[in-house]
């Protein structure tokens, strides 16, 4: 069946504006050079475009060659062509050489059909000129079959695809061999005709250049009915394009033109990010359950502190989270900006077309992101129901930074002296959601680094989970304790801190309290040695 419709959707692409600069080729080069010839150049053209299909992924893989860079090739090639067709002499030249190939193949294979070999060389050169002139069908074909599908089958499927597109203009070009050699007008005027499908070239090429949308994606599924897209974008726009990203991860570098034909939900994240780690179990299962279906998650990391922008350390959480997605480093933020984005997390639901339809920002909402998805992706029934969300209280501690950049509520003895190393005490009490240093510490704009054994940090709080963005600044373990209302945190021990005890190797998120309910408390953790930092509370 999936043969069967490839088959129906080539040979509908007869109705596409995309088959327009390819005919002027196929009806002028099967004139001439005898009966063989058109069946030559639809055989050539179903084997370019086979081959130049399965070989792309590996070539745009290996190269990092842009989808645009191949169109834009293939477009001067069409306009090349268009040149030759309107000149007399060029025409002539081209003629000569095709037909002096041929001539070589036929009398080396003996087949008594002249014409049959230069025609294959003619076709396959108009294969690969259409192939990435289309340009959203090479998305959809290409990207569709080849990038997601190894198998057997997606040869037949690609191979049944381009015979389904070669069998309009193999019965065109017949049947404009047939007119021609009737008419004696038109054998008359050959001359006019061949610059009149030049023309017809150079406005087609004019016409792609422009940029305007010519695609007929493969296989999309259609919105289902019982399913709608819910809290969906009033006025969908064109997705903003990826740019400036220092690398990829988990794939080769993507553009929003290669994932033209897939359901695509873009994740902004960062990992040291509470909100966005809470995100992170369902945005996983999507892609488990949905990439067979033609979904694409691309988180986009954009980083909010400088540690995070170092690729080892987004590769090492990926491997924390178990997630094998393409991931793009936004180190700079300039995807973020294209987006104008404001949050982490924030998702930007695309569909087939390009376009942004839903968005959501921070967490929550997982239930009608799923449905949109599936509604996208043309699934018929509703998801099933999501787990329950994480509890907050309503008046829980709000997100608290530590490096002066940011910081609020510091109720400490002294004032803080930016990026120097200064003695701290601690009050007698903190008021509430406030925080405060004892010992040595060096507040930087965006942490905080302990300058001695012993040097320790309190917040008091409300919340269930206390959370807190640690680092080591020489590259060693950092061993802390963790105190909860001046004792050891005991069972109330975060997952990263077990009895109380912590033991810092990587800028990373940890895990210090959780009291399984929202109390009120003062929480402290102790450096047992100098190199501990520090850069933000968060809570849960």
């Amino acid at each position: 069946m999936n043969e069967g419709l490839a088959f129906l959707e080539g040979l509908s692409l007869i109705a596409s504006p995309c088959i327009l600069p390819v005919l002027p080729l196929v009806l002028s080069t099967s004139v001439d050079g005898g009966r063989g010839r058109p069946y030559g150049i639809i055989f050539g053209f179903v084997l370019s475009f086979t081959l130049f299909a399965l070989l792309s992924r590996k070539l745009v893989a290996a190269t990092g060659i842009e989808l645009d860079s191949i169109k834009n090739a293939s477009l001067f090639l069409l306009l090349l062509f268009g040149v030759i067709l309107f000149s007399r002499k060029l025409s002539s030249k081209f003629g000569e050489l095709t037909q002096g190939i041929s001539n070589l193949g036929n009398r080396l294979a003996e087949t008594g059909k002249p014409g049959m070999v230069g025609g294959i060389v003619v076709g396959s050169l108009i294969g690969l000129v259409w192939t990435p002139c289309a340009g959203p069908i090479l998305a959809a074909v290409l990207v569709e079959v080849i990038r997601q599908k190894t198998d057997m089958e997606s040869y037949f499927v690609i191979l049944a695809f381009s015979t389904g597109a070669a069998m309009p203009m193999l019965a065109i070009s017949l049947a404009g061999r047939s007119i021609l050699k009737r008419m004696a007008f038109l054998s008359h005027h050959s001359n006019a005709l061949r610059k009149g499908l030049a023309l017809v070239i150079f406005a087609s090429v004019a016409f792609i250049f422009s940029g305007y949308d010519l695609s007929m994606p493969v296989s999309q599924a259609s919105p289902v009915a019982g399913l709608a897209l819910e809290d969906g974008l009033a006025a969908p726009y064109h997705a903003p394009e990826f740019s400036g990203i220092k690398s990829w991860l988990n794939s080769p570098p993507l553009t929003m033109e290669r994932l033209r034909g897939k359901v695509v939900l873009v994740d902004f994240w960062t990992y040291s990010c509470i909100n966005c780690i809470r995100t992170l179990p369902y945005i996983t299962a999507w892609d488990r359950k949905y990439r067979k279906d033609g979904l694409v998650i691309v988180g986009v990391h954009s980083p909010e502190f400088e540690f995070e922008k170092k690729p080892e350390n987004v590769m090492a959480a990926l491997s924390h989270f178990g997630i094998h997605y393409p991931v793009a480093l936004d180190s700079d933020l300039s995807t973020w900006q294209n987006f104008d984005n404001l949050y982490w997390p924030a998702h930007y639901l695309i569909d087939r077309q390009g376009r942004v339809v839903y968005t959501h920002f921070g967490e929550g909402g997982y239930d009608v992101t799923e449905n949109n998805i599936r509604f996208l992706l043309g699934i018929k029934d509703k998801a099933a129901p999501q787990a329950a969300e994480a509890f907050h209280a309503p008046d829980q501690t709000p997100e608290t930074y530590l490096g002066y950049a940011r910081a609020e509520s510091f109720a400490g003895m002294e004032r803080i002296s930016r990026d120097a190393v200064a003695n701290y005490r601690f009050p007698a009490s903190l008021p509430a959601d406030s925080w405060a240093l004892s010992g040595q510490w060096a507040v930087a704009s965006e942490k905080i680094v302990s300058k001695s054994a012993g040097a320790s940090l309190r917040l008091e709080f409300k919340a269930s989970r206390v959370f807190l963005v640690l680092g080591t600044s020489n590259g060693r373990p950092v061993h802390a304790t963790i105190l909860l209302n001046g004792t050891p945190s005991g069972g109330n021990a975060g997952i990263d801190a077990p009895a109380g005890n912590i033991t810092i190797r990587r800028n990373a998120l940890y895990e210090l309290i959780d009291q399984k309910r929202p109390n009120r408390g003062v929480v402290e953790i102790k450096s047992s040695e100098p190199g501990l930092e520090a850069y933000a509370f968060t809570f849960g």
